[in-house]
């Protein structure tokens, strides 16, 4: 018999805040018994902690049962193809209960909804089977309402046909144009003698349509069979969820496998054997061999084999054909040092069985790389780092890279080539690490407060850089756009309040002003629960960040000094885009000493930087571009019939030639790799390529051509 447990204080996992949070002692409400079953141990937890942890207080009454209740049937059927209206209408009866439900750990709503969905998910499969087994009437003038808050749910199972009946051809239509138009471009080859006649096997309209038909009915296949396998925990993942967004859009709950993939993804590396997989067409194949991973070094592995089977060591091998791929993936990752076995398939149809001895792999594009840039105008020589996120490595083997180090690595790097600026490329970075943000910024400024940050318990805290050593002290500027958020606004904040650099980029940040940690609940519980474990993580809001000038990038995001015209101008983009965000607000600001260069140079960058964008022809059409785009992004309807897809089609292509100019922009810079980098990158013919695709992309980047232009004003 398990004792009774009263949770008064969690044990925290520091993700994103310094040191280990403690949840402050209250009388709790959610306590846990000794007959509760794993999933009423898991709510419990769940809401133990949004309740005492959070940076909000929230009252579990009505108005909060019907958010969550909005947010779960949202998520549920969010594009309406699965649920009656009389589905929808009978779980209503949910709709202000679930505030009992959550208070006493019960699940009626989710498992009556689950219930209706599994009946559901049956009857959708069967339609879209029996309608992807006959021809599909493209000459039909009908169209299809692609906005989910559009749409309404169907009210009769012929009605809920009907949809998936206009879906499937929605799906199928531009599949039919791709094949179609292969063929005739290759026809038309043959036609100006550039291809052989004999080469192009030519298919009917009839064939073109079941070629189409019979690939869409495979994905489907796959899709059905994804939802069918979901186990239970990832069901009631989506039913927490729905709770937790009631908070805020950054609290969430993560089941164990999701957990994984989160620590995989923040820090940039997993065990494993480095090969990257897709499913397609009911099989599982390779895309890609990491380069220096296991795989890699074993050989035998190679891009387009096909994995039948997989066996740890010696034991009996597991068929995955008929595997989801994540389910795969689990079975062929493991622990360093470990073996597996698989059986693949080659190219050519023969058989083999590759032994490889897992390691550590690394995935390189998400770490800070940099790269020295020559400028026409000047002949000086600017350094550039590409930032993708501040990832660092919690796990508990630790070892793992810091990108506040890596950061400093590259400027050493960069100096050691003689840059005379530095320009720090944060865009579509959307954060990551509050530790790793402040000692980054440390590397550009004497010690003095970075961030603020406030919680619900002990008011403000000011998170300081200690160290008066600055590894780079020359001009600098820092690339953002409305993807740059969270600790990436941190830093583009402090630099900008400082007046230590020039942040340069679109209208604003993504307005994420909010702190999250991660909560460990298997450690919350002593041993005597064991038998309910794993239960996961949960994805904590505990703070509200706030700039050193007392502002917060909650909603309005960082404010470039020089903004620059971009294609999400006019798009729905940002923090305040998301369900429930919490509000903007200030504080009082830090006691801090501005930086001494820039002085009084600001409004010339500015007004320099004005003129050259207003003359810049390729500007010009991005802000175009702009403006095509939102007025595509509000027509939701689009036609079903074939004639009149192609005909738009074409009109959207030409439209779109107006712009191709913006890709053909070329700046005439100058890169070249540090030379340390040289020996890793020839390493391999991939790395090599990769490098150069990189290489040629930065030449191209307006946006760092401008960058550049306002840094040799700086200067």
């Amino acid at each position: 018999m398990r004792k009774r447990f009263l949770i008064a204080t969690a044990v925290v996992v520091p993700l994103i805040v310094l040191g280990s949070y403690m949840l402050p002692s209250y009388t709790n409400p959610y306590a846990l018994r000794s007959d509760m079953s794993k999933e009423e141990v898991l709510l419990k937890l769940v809401m133990q902690n949004l309740n005492t942890g959070h940076v909000s207080e929230h009252t579990i009454d009505n108005k909060f049962s019907e958010e969550v209740y909005k947010e779960y049937i949202q998520n549920l059927d969010f594009n309406k193809l699965y649920l009656l209206e009389s589905d929808v209408k009978d779980l209503t009866r949910f709709k202000d209960k679930l505030d009992d439900e959550i208070n006493e750990g019960k699940y009626a709503f989710f498992e009556t909804s689950n219930e209706v969905w599994n009946k559901r998910l049956v009857q959708a499969e069967g339609f879209a089977n029996e309608i992807l087994a006959q021809p599909l009437d493209y000459s039909k003038e009908e169209s299809f309402e692609t906005d989910d808050e559009k749409r309404v749910f169907a009210k009769t199972e012929a009605e809920m046909k009907e949809n998936w009946r206009k879906y499937l051809k929605l799906l199928a239509l531009p599949r039919l144009v791709s094949v179609t138009e292969i063929q005739e471009n290759a026809l038309k080859l043959v036609k100006e003698g550039k291809k052989k006649a004999e080469e192009v096997k030519i298919k009917s309209e009839a064939e073109l349509e079941k070629e189409t038909r019979e690939g869409l009915a495979k994905d489907m296949k796959n899709l059905f069979s994804m939802y069918r396998e979901m186990d239970k925990p990832e069901r009631l993942a989506r039913y927490l969820n729905a709770i937790t967004a009631a908070y805020d859009p950054h609290t969430s709950y993560y089941a164990p496998r999701n957990k994984e993939r989160f620590d995989e993804d923040f820090s940039g590396k997993f065990e494993g054997i480095g090969a990257m997989l897709q499913q397609r067409d009911g099989t599982i194949k390779v895309s890609e061999i990491i380069v220096g991973s296991a795989s890699w070094r074993q050989g035998q592995l190679k891009a387009g084999d096909v994995i039948l089977k997989v066996a740890q060591g010696a034991a009996e091998a597991i068929d995955i054909t008929t595997m989801r791929l994540d389910n795969a993936v689990r079975l062929i990752k493991g622990k360093k040092g470990s073996e597996v076995r698989l059986t693949v398939q080659k190219p050519d149809g023969s058989l083999i069985i590759i032994p490889i001895v897992r390691d550590i792999v690394l995935k390189e594009e998400t770490y800070a790389k940099s790269v020295i840039i020559n400028r026409p105008i000047d002949n000086k020589k600017i350094g550039y780092i590409s930032l993708p996120g501040f990832y660092a490595d919690f796990s508990n083997s630790g070892g793992g890279r810091q990108c506040a180090e890596d950061v400093k690595t590259e400027l050493e790097k960069l100096k050691a080539e003689g840059a005379e600026g530095v320009v720090l490329d944060l865009r579509n970075n959307g954060g990551g690490s509050l530790q790793e943000v402040i000692k980054m910024v440390g590397l550009f400024i004497e010690k003095g407060p970075v961030v603020q940050v406030k919680d619900r318990f002990e008011g403000v805290k000011i998170y300081d850089d200690r160290d008066a050593s600055i590894t780079y002290d020359g001009p600098l500027a820092v690339m953002v756009n409305s993807y740059s958020a969270s600790a990436s606004e941190i830093l583009a904040g402090a630099i900008q309040d400082y007046k230590r650099g020039v942040i340069i980029g679109g209208a604003s940040t993504f307005g994420k002003g909010t702190v999250q940690t991660i909560v460990d609940l298997d450690r919350m519980l002593p041993a005597a629960y064991n038998d309910v474990k794993p239960l996961g993580s949960l994805f904590l809001t505990i703070q509200k960040f706030y700039r050193i000038n007392g502002g917060t990038n909650q909603l309005k995001g960082v404010i470039p000094d020089i903004v620059l015209p971009d294609n999400y101008t006019y798009l729905k983009v940002g923090e305040k885009e998301e369900q429930n965000p919490l509000p903007w607000d200030e504080i009082s600001p830090a006691k801090y000493v501005a930086w001494r260069s820039l002085g009084g140079k600001m409004a010339t960058l500015k007004t320099s930087s004005q003129q050259r964008v207003s003359q810049n022809a390729t500007f010009s059409l991005i802000n175009k571009n702009a403006e095509r785009l939102r007025t595509e992004r509000d027509q939701t309807v689009v036609t079903l019939s074939l004639v009149k897809y192609r005909a738009e089609l074409a009109r959207d292509r030409e439209e779109a030639k107006k712009y191709e100019g913006i890709n053909n922009f070329s700046s005439g810079i100058t890169l070249f790799n540090p030379k340390v980098d040289l020996t890793e990158i020839n390493l391999d013919s991939t790395r090599v390529q990769k490098n150069k695709v990189w290489l040629d992309g930065l030449k191209k980047d307006i946006y760092l051509n401008e960058t550049l232009m306002v840094m040799k004003d700086m200067m």
